[in-house]
């Protein structure tokens, strides 16, 4: 088997000078593709030049993260494929042993590796660590990452589990699964994508993974820093999407509504710390969600049509209550 390995570009070409060389290394039994979303700079011919095996998908305008890779996934023939970001590294036989993964379990639809962070090598990377989670109100977290605290990796986290969502800066996805539940929605342009992609394909009975012996290394904040307020904007309205979309249990509009009374508090601390670029984003978060709602609510019918497992659980605790209540800042406690 031959994965796939689509990397999302836009006028990224020095993080591609930098990373794509350990691609290439690494990966010379798969195929690998340069997912241009319309770079005006000269990632396409420096990849061309230099690289000439990769094979490059050019948009005609940058679709952002969902619609670059829908593009990219109809013109990618292998069955398994790997979403990857362009400032990732990444290390011997890291496809090989999620291969095996695949071949071995046919109801394993996305996995993720272990992603450290490429500046901090020895501390899990924010955008996945060791596996996702998501808490009672759609917050996610992640094994090696609750809100800012990012753990030492000292193998506390080398055990293969299943897990709620895998990190878009590196997901495995078998494309038969993904086709089975609809492609990534572009409404979200970017952030938590993959989180309702991986909880569509767990309503669909499929199952999401980690794997430990699979290991990267993730610069991270290369197309947005965390501090960008339009980042803050993205992760408050998909959030509040996600539940909409894919809490199918009998009080979600219950949990609706305390996320966003949370919401609320996040948007007054911002303020105090004179933040009013990521208050005034929270706000603008809002009002966006409730201009979609009617849409999310047929996307909600849509996605009931295929569930075949009942109720997918979160988590039952309030990872927002552990952590500023009860001051536990690690995935263990």
């Amino acid at each position: 088997m031959k994965i796939g390995i689509v990397i999302l570009n836009w006028n990224g070409i020095e993080l591609l000078k930098t990373y794509l060389p350990s691609v290439v290394e690494h990966s010379r039994d798969h195929v690998i593709y340069l997912a241009d979303n319309a770079s005006t700079d000269d990632s396409i011919k420096w990849t061309q030049d230099t690289y000439p095996g990769v094979q490059v998908i050019a948009m005609d305008k940058n679709r952002g993260y969902a619609g670059g890779y829908n593009v990219a996934l109809e013109n990618v023939q292998e069955e398994v494929v790997c979403l990857l970001n362009n400032d990732v590294a990444v290390t011997a036989n890291w496809c090989d042993v999620i291969k095996n993964r695949f071949e071995t379990y046919p109801k394993l639809a996305a996995c993720q590796p272990k992603i450290r962070d490429d500046k901090k090598k020895d501390h899990f990377e924010y955008a996945g660590a060791a596996g996702g989670f998501l808490d009672r109100y759609a917050y996610p977290y992640c094994r090696g990452r609750i809100f800012d605290v990012i753990e030492k990796d000292v193998g506390q986290y080398d055990d293969a589990v299943d897990v709620h969502w895998g990190s878009g800066a590196c997901l495995f996805l078998r494309k038969s699964s993904y086709d089975r539940v609809g492609a990534m929605d572009e409404d979200y342009f970017a952030h938590q994508e993959e989180i309702d992609l991986c909880w569509r394909l767990r309503h669909a009975g499929f199952i999401i993974s980690y794997e430990p012996q699979s290991v990267v290394y993730h610069l991270g904040g290369g197309t947005l820093s965390h501090l960008n307020s339009h980042k803050t904007f993205y992760n408050f309205r998909n959030s509040l999407y996600n539940i909409v979309k894919n809490d199918h249990s009998s009080f979600w509009i219950w949990m609706l509504f305390i996320r966003m009374l949370l919401d609320g508090i996040a948007g007054v601390k911002f303020l105090c710390e004179r933040k009013f670029s990521h208050f005034f984003a929270v706000i603008k978060a809002h009002v966006y969600f409730y201009s979609e709602l009617r849409s999310l609510l047929d996307k909600r019918k849509a996605i009931k049509s295929f569930t075949e497992v009942g109720m997918i659980k979160k988590s039952d605790l309030s990872i927002v209550y552990q952590h500023f209540i009860k001051g536990k800042s690690t995935y263990k406690k």
